[in-house]
Protein backbone atom coordinates (compact mmCIF):
# COMPACT_ATOMS: atom_id res chain seq x y z
CA UNK A 1 0.00 0.00 0.00
CA UNK A 2 1.46 3.36 -1.07
CA UNK A 3 1.71 6.50 1.03
CA UNK A 4 -1.26 8.09 -0.75
CA UNK A 5 -3.54 5.09 -0.21
CA UNK A 6 -2.43 4.52 3.37
CA UNK A 7 -2.26 8.05 4.78
CA UNK A 8 -3.82 10.58 2.40
CA UNK A 9 -6.82 8.77 0.91
CA UNK A 10 -8.52 7.94 4.26
CA UNK A 11 -8.49 11.63 5.22
CA UNK A 12 -9.75 12.68 1.78
CA UNK A 13 -12.58 10.13 1.94
CA UNK A 14 -13.47 11.22 5.47
CA UNK A 15 -13.69 14.88 4.49
CA UNK A 16 -15.67 14.28 1.32
CA UNK A 17 -18.10 11.90 3.03
CA UNK A 18 -18.56 14.36 5.90
CA UNK A 19 -19.90 17.11 3.64
CA UNK A 20 -23.16 18.68 4.79
CA UNK A 21 -25.25 17.17 1.97
CA UNK A 22 -23.91 13.67 2.69
CA UNK A 23 -24.49 14.04 6.41
CA UNK A 24 -28.09 15.12 5.80
CA UNK A 25 -28.57 11.96 3.74
CA UNK A 26 -27.16 9.81 6.52
CA UNK A 27 -29.57 11.44 8.95
CA UNK A 28 -32.49 10.27 6.79
CA UNK A 29 -31.47 6.61 6.72
CA UNK A 30 -29.39 5.59 9.73
CA UNK A 31 -32.09 6.17 12.40
CA UNK A 32 -34.25 3.58 10.62
CA UNK A 33 -31.85 0.80 11.67
CA UNK A 34 -33.07 -1.46 14.47
CA UNK A 35 -32.06 -4.47 16.51
CA UNK A 36 -28.64 -5.97 15.83
CA UNK A 37 -27.03 -4.06 12.99
CA UNK A 38 -24.20 -4.82 10.59
CA UNK A 39 -22.74 -1.72 8.95
CA UNK A 40 -20.79 -2.54 5.80
CA UNK A 41 -18.04 0.01 5.17
CA UNK A 42 -18.03 1.76 8.53
CA UNK A 43 -15.35 4.14 7.26
CA UNK A 44 -14.49 6.85 9.75
CA UNK A 45 -17.67 6.26 11.74
CA UNK A 46 -19.74 9.13 10.36
CA UNK A 47 -22.99 7.18 10.75
CA UNK A 48 -22.53 6.36 14.42
CA UNK A 49 -24.01 9.60 15.74
CA UNK A 50 -27.29 8.89 13.92
CA UNK A 51 -28.15 5.46 15.33
CA UNK A 52 -31.18 5.55 17.61
CA UNK A 53 -30.10 3.94 20.92
CA UNK A 54 -33.74 3.22 21.67
CA UNK A 55 -33.96 0.99 18.59
CA UNK A 56 -30.46 -0.50 18.27
CA UNK A 57 -28.96 -3.08 20.62
CA UNK A 58 -25.67 -3.82 18.86
CA UNK A 59 -23.62 -2.70 15.86
CA UNK A 60 -20.89 -4.57 14.03
CA UNK A 61 -18.80 -2.16 11.97
CA UNK A 62 -17.14 -3.96 9.05
CA UNK A 63 -14.18 -1.91 7.81
CA UNK A 64 -11.02 -3.38 6.23
CA UNK A 65 -8.93 -0.19 6.48
CA UNK A 66 -6.92 0.13 9.69
CA UNK A 67 -6.63 3.87 9.09
CA UNK A 68 -10.39 4.24 8.83
CA UNK A 69 -10.94 2.17 11.96
CA UNK A 70 -8.51 4.44 13.77
CA UNK A 71 -10.51 7.50 12.69
CA UNK A 72 -13.73 5.82 13.90
CA UNK A 73 -12.36 4.56 17.24
CA UNK A 74 -13.37 7.49 19.45
CA UNK A 75 -16.93 7.62 18.16
CA UNK A 76 -17.27 3.85 18.40
CA UNK A 77 -16.07 3.81 21.98
CA UNK A 78 -18.76 6.29 23.02
CA UNK A 79 -21.73 4.31 21.71
CA UNK A 80 -24.46 3.45 24.28
CA UNK A 81 -24.84 -0.06 22.83
CA UNK A 82 -22.50 -2.94 22.07
CA UNK A 83 -20.08 -2.18 19.23
CA UNK A 84 -17.50 -4.38 17.54
CA UNK A 85 -15.14 -3.73 14.63
CA UNK A 86 -14.83 -6.39 11.94
CA UNK A 87 -11.53 -6.20 10.06
CA UNK A 88 -12.73 -7.74 6.78
CA UNK A 89 -13.77 -6.55 3.31
CA UNK A 90 -17.41 -6.48 2.28
CA UNK A 91 -17.02 -9.70 0.31
CA UNK A 92 -16.18 -11.58 3.52
CA UNK A 93 -18.82 -11.23 6.24
CA UNK A 94 -17.77 -13.50 9.15
CA UNK A 95 -21.18 -13.63 10.82
CA UNK A 96 -23.56 -16.56 11.07
CA UNK A 97 -26.58 -16.90 8.83
CA UNK A 98 -29.71 -15.13 10.08
CA UNK A 99 -27.77 -13.24 12.76
CA UNK A 100 -28.64 -9.56 12.18
CA UNK A 101 -31.81 -7.52 11.88
CA UNK A 102 -30.51 -4.65 9.75
CA UNK A 103 -27.62 -4.21 7.35
CA UNK A 104 -26.64 -0.61 6.61
CA UNK A 105 -24.54 0.57 3.66
CA UNK A 106 -23.82 4.23 2.98
CA UNK A 107 -21.50 5.43 0.22
CA UNK A 108 -19.93 1.96 0.11
CA UNK A 109 -21.48 0.01 -2.79
CA UNK A 110 -19.63 2.34 -5.17
CA UNK A 111 -16.30 0.90 -4.01
CA UNK A 112 -16.69 -2.82 -3.28
CA UNK A 113 -14.98 -4.78 -6.05
CA UNK A 114 -17.14 -7.93 -5.92
CA UNK A 115 -20.55 -6.49 -5.31
CA UNK A 116 -22.84 -9.42 -6.07
CA UNK A 117 -21.10 -11.80 -3.59
CA UNK A 118 -21.26 -9.02 -1.00
CA UNK A 119 -25.00 -8.59 -1.47
CA UNK A 120 -25.53 -12.35 -1.34
CA UNK A 121 -23.59 -12.36 1.92
CA UNK A 122 -25.78 -9.57 3.27
CA UNK A 123 -28.89 -11.56 2.40
CA UNK A 124 -27.38 -14.60 4.16
CA UNK A 125 -26.82 -12.84 7.48
CA UNK A 126 -30.20 -11.08 7.62
CA UNK A 127 -32.84 -12.68 9.80
CA UNK A 128 -36.29 -13.37 8.35
CA UNK A 129 -37.98 -9.99 8.11
CA UNK A 130 -34.62 -8.19 8.22
CA UNK A 131 -33.78 -5.44 5.78
CA UNK A 132 -31.00 -3.69 3.96
CA UNK A 133 -30.86 0.10 4.31
CA UNK A 134 -28.81 1.94 1.71
CA UNK A 135 -27.72 5.46 0.81
CA UNK A 136 -25.43 5.60 -2.23
CA UNK A 137 -24.31 7.75 -5.13
CA UNK A 138 -24.26 6.36 -8.63
CA UNK A 139 -25.37 6.56 -12.24
CA UNK A 140 -27.31 9.73 -12.96
CA UNK A 141 -30.62 9.71 -14.87
CA UNK A 142 -29.47 12.39 -17.31
CA UNK A 143 -27.66 11.12 -20.39
CA UNK A 144 -25.19 14.01 -20.54
CA UNK A 145 -24.15 13.49 -16.91
CA UNK A 146 -23.85 9.72 -17.40
CA UNK A 147 -21.58 10.21 -20.40
CA UNK A 148 -19.18 12.25 -18.29
CA UNK A 149 -19.44 9.74 -15.46
CA UNK A 150 -18.41 6.99 -17.88
CA UNK A 151 -15.56 9.05 -19.33
CA UNK A 152 -14.07 10.02 -15.99
CA UNK A 153 -14.72 6.80 -14.10
CA UNK A 154 -11.41 5.03 -14.91
CA UNK A 155 -9.38 7.97 -13.57
CA UNK A 156 -11.74 8.61 -10.67
CA UNK A 157 -11.57 4.97 -9.61
CA UNK A 158 -7.77 5.16 -9.41
CA UNK A 159 -7.60 8.34 -7.34
CA UNK A 160 -10.72 7.56 -5.30
CA UNK A 161 -9.65 4.24 -3.82
CA UNK A 162 -11.85 2.17 -6.11
CA UNK A 163 -14.91 4.44 -5.98
CA UNK A 164 -17.06 4.27 -9.14
CA UNK A 165 -19.10 7.22 -10.36
CA UNK A 166 -21.42 5.27 -12.64
CA UNK A 167 -22.80 2.22 -10.85
CA UNK A 168 -26.53 1.63 -11.36
CA UNK A 169 -27.20 1.02 -7.68
CA UNK A 170 -30.84 -0.18 -7.84
CA UNK A 171 -30.04 -2.69 -10.59
CA UNK A 172 -27.07 -4.01 -8.65
CA UNK A 173 -29.09 -4.39 -5.45
CA UNK A 174 -31.75 -6.36 -7.34
CA UNK A 175 -29.09 -8.50 -9.04
CA UNK A 176 -27.73 -9.32 -5.58
CA UNK A 177 -30.99 -10.98 -4.56
CA UNK A 178 -33.05 -8.13 -3.12
CA UNK A 179 -36.38 -6.49 -3.78
CA UNK A 180 -36.35 -2.73 -3.19
CA UNK A 181 -39.21 -1.88 -0.84
CA UNK A 182 -38.87 1.88 -1.14
CA UNK A 183 -36.40 4.30 -2.66
CA UNK A 184 -35.93 8.01 -3.20
CA UNK A 185 -33.46 9.83 -5.44
CA UNK A 186 -32.10 13.32 -5.95
CA UNK A 187 -29.04 15.29 -6.97
CA UNK A 188 -27.20 16.55 -3.91
CA UNK A 189 -25.82 20.10 -4.01
CA UNK A 190 -22.34 20.17 -5.50
CA UNK A 191 -20.57 18.20 -8.22
CA UNK A 192 -23.29 16.47 -10.25
CA UNK A 193 -21.03 13.67 -11.49
CA UNK A 194 -20.80 12.28 -7.95
CA UNK A 195 -23.99 13.82 -6.65
CA UNK A 196 -26.88 11.64 -7.76
CA UNK A 197 -28.10 9.81 -4.64
CA UNK A 198 -30.29 6.78 -4.10
CA UNK A 199 -31.55 5.92 -0.62
CA UNK A 200 -34.06 3.39 0.59
CA UNK A 201 -34.71 -0.07 1.97
CA UNK A 202 -34.66 -3.57 0.47
CA UNK A 203 -35.56 -7.11 1.49
CA UNK A 204 -34.00 -10.42 0.40
CA UNK A 205 -36.04 -12.31 -2.19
Amino acid sequence: MGIYAKYVLPRVVHLSCASNPCMRQREKVVPLASGEVLEIGLGSGLNLRYYDPGRVTRVWGLEPSAQMRKLAANAAGAMPFKFEFIDRPGEEIPLAASSVDTVLVTYTLCTIAQLEPTLRGIARVLRPGGRLLFCEHGAAPDAAVRRWQDRLNPVWRRIGGGCNLNRAIPDLIRAGGFEIDWMETMYLPGWRLAGFNYWGGASPR
